[in-house]
C-alpha cells in the first residue's frame, strides 16, 4: 500500500482530452475539421492515392498472397519518382486488393454450397 502513494502518474500532461468539435489538435497545429479536410478523418481511406489501407485490408479480409502483392505494388507507386508508372502501379495495387477481396468473399459462398452439392452427390450413390 506505501508503493501506490510514491507513484503518481499524470494523465492531463501526457494525453489531453479533446471534448469540443473543432478544437486545436496541438501535435500539428490543425484545427480538427481541418484535419478532416486533410484526410486525417474517419474517411481518410478514400483520399489515399496509392491504396495503401485497401492493399491492408485485402491481406486482413481476403487473400493473403494477393494483398500482399498489392501492397508491394502501392509501396512501390509511393517511391516511385516517375509520375507515369506510379500511377500505374497505383491502379495495380488497387485492382489486386479489389480481386483479393472478391476472391475470398467468392470462396466463403461457394465453400458451403460445394459440401451441400457433395453430401447430395454421396446421398445419390447410395
Amino acid at each position: 500500500m506505501s508503493h501506490s502513494n510514491h507513484t503518481c502518474i499524470k494523465m492531463d500532461e501526457e494525453m489531453p482530452l479533446k471534448t469540443v468539435p473543432g478544437s486545436v489538435d496541438p501535435q500539428k497545429g490543425l484545427t480538427t475539421t481541418a484535419a478532416k479536410k486533410r484526410g486525417l478523418g474517419a474517411a481518410a481511406c478514400c483520399n489515399d492515392k496509392h491504396h495503401r489501407r485497401l492493399a491492408v485490408c485485402s491481406i486482413i479480409c481476403g487473400i493473403s498472397c494477393i494483398g500482399i502483392k498489392a501492397l508491394i505494388n502501392s509501396v512501390k507507386a509511393e517511391t516511385e519518382p516517375d509520375p507515369t508508372a506510379s500511377i500505374r502501379f497505383s491502379r495495380r495495387a488497387k485492382k489486386l486488393a479489389i480481386l483479393s477481396i472478391v476472391m475470398w468473399l467468392a470462396l466463403l459462398a461457394l465453400a458451403p454450397m460445394l459440401m451441400a452439392l457433395f453430401s447430395y452427390v454421396v446421398t445419390l450413390q447410395d
